[in-house]
Order: C-alpha cells, then structure tokens, then sequence
C-alpha cells in the first residue's frame, strides 16, 4: 500500500505560498481594486508571512522591523507613497502630459503621480511581473506599518512617549530645523525594535537616497496610516485602473516598441543586413567598443575595456562618458530614446560606419568584406520579467509599414544575453552559463544549445558555473527553502534570474513554429551574480555590487562582441 506523506516540507509549503499569491494578485487585478486591511489583503500578508522571502529579512518577528528590507523596496517605490491611504496601479494613459510631476523610484523605471495628499497613480507598462513586483512589496510596507504602530503602544494600548516625540522631529525635519539627532535615534529605536547602532546605519542609507525620504518621515507616516485605519476604520485601498485591466497581456507596450526599433531599421537601410540582438544595459556595449579611443587622451593609453570601464564607472567619470558617446555617434551608433512606454531603451551600432582604429583591440574587430554583409548590432536594455517575452516576440515578427504592402523579416543571427541574476553556490560577481531555463511553479522548461561554454571565462579570477537557471515569479518571492531544493535536488540549478524562460518561449515559437525568425540563430547567454539569497549578507537588500560589477560586465560584454565579429 502507497504510503502519502502527511507532513510537507518547508520547500513545498513555500511552493504552494508562491502560487497562492500569484493566483490572489491576478485575481485582485481582474477585480479591480482590495484593501490592505481586508480578506484580500490579508490573504496576501498570510502567505508571504508563509513564504519569508530573503529579501525581507525579519517580516516574520512581531516586534522588529526589517530594515534592509524597507530601504530595498523605497529604493523601488515612489518618493512619499508611505503618505497615500490611496494607490492607484495605472497604464500609459495622458498623466504625461498633464501638470503632474512624475516621480521615478530611483531602481525601478516606473513613473508614478502624486495626485493629492491622499493618493497616489503607479504607471505599470511593463507587464504582469511588474504588477506582482509592486503588490508585493506594497504587502511587506503594510505588514512593517502594522508592526510599528503596534510598537508604539504601550501595555495598556496608549500612544507611547516616542510615538509623539517622533511626530515633532518629523515635523522640525520638514521645516527644515535643527533638531538631536542622537536623541531621534534613540526613539526609532524603540518604534522599530532595532538596537542604536542598527538605526544609525540604516538612517545614514536612507539619507544617501536623494529619491527617498528620511526613516523617520518613513517609520511616522506607516505607522500613522496603520493607526488611522485600525482605530478610526480610515482604510487603505489599492486599485488598477480598467485601462491596466484591458492592456495587460496583450503586448499593446511591446508592439509600440517594436515597431519603433524597425522603423528606424528601415528608415538607415539596415534590414537585410546580419542582425545581432544583445539584451544589456545601455553602456557596456559602447563602452566595449569605444571608450579606450575615446579616453586615450584623459586616461593612460593601452588600458584594457575593464580598466577603463572601471574609471568610467565611478561618479567623477561623467565627463569621460560624454566622450564615448560622442565618438560612437561619429563611429555608426544610433540611440533610440523609447516612448511607448515600454521603458527599453534601444541602441543600434552599425559596424559598417565603423573606423576599424578607434575600436577597443581586443576585440579583434575586421571590417566585413562589403557594407551588405556588415553586422548591425541591437542592443536592448534590461526588460522586467514577463516583459521579455512580449518585448522578444514583438522584435522577432516579420514587419509590415503602415500603408505598405511590403514585408520584412527580421535576419537575425543570434540573440546574446547578458542578465543580473541571483546565484546559489557562488559568491556576488561569479558567472552562470545556463544550458536549460526552468519556469518556477510550473512543468515548462527550455533546454537550448548554449554558443557560450565556461572554458570562454575561466582565468579571470571569477567562479564559472553551469547548469539550469531557474526563471522566478519575482525575486522578492524567493525563501531560502525554494532555493536550497534547486540546488540540491536533481534539477542541480545554479541560479536564478526573472527573464530567462520568457525570453526562451519567444525565440522558439519564432524559430520552430512561427518560422518567423532563422531556425539557426546562435544563441549566447551569460548571468553574473549580483547576490546569493542563501548567504547573510549577500543578498540583494544588502546592497549593490557596485564598482564589484564592472569586472564580469565586461567579461560578458567582451566575449559577445568576439562571437559576434568572428561569426
């Protein structure tokens, strides 16, 4: 007889805890609107407190608030959002143009508008990922203002001495006065349940933050939105416009974007031509290939990209950066600014207007026999989880100009992909080159052939790893249990990243069912690792890589623009 286990591991609770709040927050955003403070709510709050994602730290602990966690998702939410009882989730729909100030978080391009004292409009045009991004988060800022307006009562439920004093200081902060600082600390303290020194770090981050307010603003106004809606019922709301309802998940965003990019295609005389897709931030490529000739002459001569790229990076290297683009301008780069919405930026480098002398040597850059037979290299800015597909299927369809009865395939050679990703064995910087990308809570998976191999990176310092990457819902959804058993059991992944498997299921049904795209594309993807969820202290709320990250940037850059003048 079949024995069935009765006791579930913590790696299938948390499995089930993730799909419970995927399916929850789809079905809030088909509904249209749910309060914080309600069933829906906290039926989203229960099952993160199931979950415990890494990301968030102490959710868990009913007295202390999880400070790495708060200046993570500040970081990612607009400027004041801890003052609106009201937030509205909306498309692209004319807030643009109108008197409204839009504010952008400083890690997430996304612009949100402060409408009155009360209420606050998200622009969410990058798909469902980022919806469930912004939902959770939002769950964590209202389970962390529950927990500090319940620290600032005392045994019998009366507002406590530092809850009044902090209510003073915030206010002298926004007149602009003086007010003991070593004093304030010591009443956060006692709100947030952390010790002095905790405070201080974390005041001394948040005040580095030009988009985020002080953690006092913070702490005062979660806490006073919490308290006006459990004791005087004044409660919180977060709603999704009908236009978001309507325009999700039907690539309206990804179809404006890529009809943009083939426009200009068309309009330079560049179909036709070996196209290149590089999926990267919008400078390593340019910097790859110009900023040695470019900085000759501020910096000493015959430094490698990554000495360079690491002068470029620190803050005094602006002016050095405006000499790059100056000179890829001259040398075939074409900079297409996005305005549909979609939030990817675009950069097409023309390698036939290149001048074989100001391109970084190690390269091994040879101009192409004719004009014709020159590659053209696409370089796409990061996309925001789903968003890669509908952006990747978008960009691989045939395409048809308004008016014309002509048709244009798109010749693509290969697609490279260069991601940030979170990595299981290995230490911040290492390398993942995936050979299969795993779709988290699902039975999809994408073995592809890899044109990248380790042997390519090894000898620079930097842990190479390979194996099966595994595609997430949304990073912040990730606890140390889900991880360990991608690790550790027979699927032996090495890490884990939000585009990968999107970005796979709109290059095969191009190339395999569609037709649409060349069936022999080379495909080349490469991860460096910006944390380690299983390590303390290394993972993503503890910080960027920073200048850490220029080393296996550029190793990946290099490498792709090798393959793609050598193919």
């Amino acid at each position: 007889m079949i024995q069935i286990p009765q006791n579930r591991t913590r790696a299938q609770e948390s499995r089930a805890a993730v799909q419970r709040l995927y399916i929850a927050m789809r079905h809030l955003l088909i509904r249209g609107s749910y309060k914080p403070g309600g069933m829906s709510g906290k039926t989203l709050m229960d099952n993160l407190m199931i979950l415990r994602p890494e990301i968030y730290g102490s959710i868990t602990d009913t007295e202390r608030v999880e400070l790495n966690g708060l200046h993570y998702v500040f970081q990612r939410l607009p400027k004041g959002i801890e003052e609106c009882r009201f937030i509205r989730l909306i498309t692209r729909e004319g807030y643009e143009n109108s008197h409204f100030t839009p504010i952008v978080p400083p890690k997430r391009r996304r612009e949100a508008y402060r409408i009155d004292v009360h209420e606050m409009y998200i622009e969410m045009t990058r798909g469902r990922s980022d919806i469930y991004d912004i939902l959770t988060h939002l769950t964590f800022l209202y389970a962390e203002a529950n927990k500090i307006y319940r620290n600032s009562l005392d045994s019998k439920g009366r507002q406590k001495r530092e809850w009044q004093l902090l209510a003073e200081i915030v206010e002298r902060e926004k007149k602009g006065e003086e007010f003991k600082i070593e004093t304030a600390y010591t009443y956060l303290s006692t709100l947030l349940g952390r010790t002095y020194n905790e405070i201080v770090d974390a005041c001394r981050r948040f005040a580095e933050e030009e988009m985020v307010n002080s953690l006092f603003h913070i702490t005062y106004w979660l806490g006073l939105l919490a308290k006006e809606e459990l004791e005087n019922d004044h409660d919180r709301e977060v709603s999704f416009s009908s236009t978001l309802r309507e325009k999700t998940g039907h690539h309206y965003f990804g179809e404006l974007w890529a009809s943009a990019v083939k426009e200009v295609l068309l309009e330079r005389g560049l179909f036709g031509r070996p196209l290149h897709v590089v999926s990267a931030n919008l400078h390593s490529v340019m910097n790859a290939l110009f900023a040695p000739a470019a900085t000759a002459q501020k910096l000493r001569a015959g430094r490698s990209v990554y000495d360079v790229a690491r002068s470029l990076s620190q803050p005094e290297g602006r002016n050095l950066r405006e000499l790059v683009t100056k000179l890829a301008l001259k040398n075939g780069m074409i900079e297409i600014v996005d305005t549909s919405g979609s939030n990817i930026g675009v950069q097409l480098f023309d390698t036939a207007a290149f001048d074989p002398k100001v391109v970084s040597p190690e390269l091994e850059f040879a101009p192409a026999p004719t004009p014709d037979t020159a590659p053209v290299i696409l370089v796409m800015d990061y996309a925001f989880g789903e968003q890669a597909y509908e952006s990747m299927d978008e960009l691989l369809r045939p395409y048809h100009p308004p008016g014309s009865d002509e048709v244009y395939e798109m010749p693509v050679e290969s697609i490279n992909i260069m991601g940030k990703a979170g990595i299981l064995e290995g230490i911040k910087g290492d390398l993942m080159i995936p050979d299969a990308h795993i779709f988290e809570g699902t039975a999809d998976n994408y073995p592809f052939k890899n044109s990248f191999t380790p042997d390519q990176f090894e000898g620079h310092g930097l842990g190479v790893y390979c194996g099966p990457m595994v595609t997430v819902l949304g990073t912040s959804l990730q606890n140390r249990q889900i991880l360990e058993y991608f690790l550790e059991s027979s699927w032996k992944a090495v890490g884990l990243e939000m585009e990968g498997a999107h970005y796979q299921k709109a290059i095969q049904a191009a190339t395999h069912i569609r037709k649409s795209a060349n069936p022999n594309l080379k495909l080349r993807y490469a991860y460096y690792a910006s944390d380690n969820p299983l390590v303390t202290g290394h993972t993503l709320a503890s910080g960027s890589l920073g200048v850490d990250g220029v080393k296996p940037t550029y190793l990946i850059t290099v490498e792709i623009l090798k393959s793609i003048f050598h193919s």
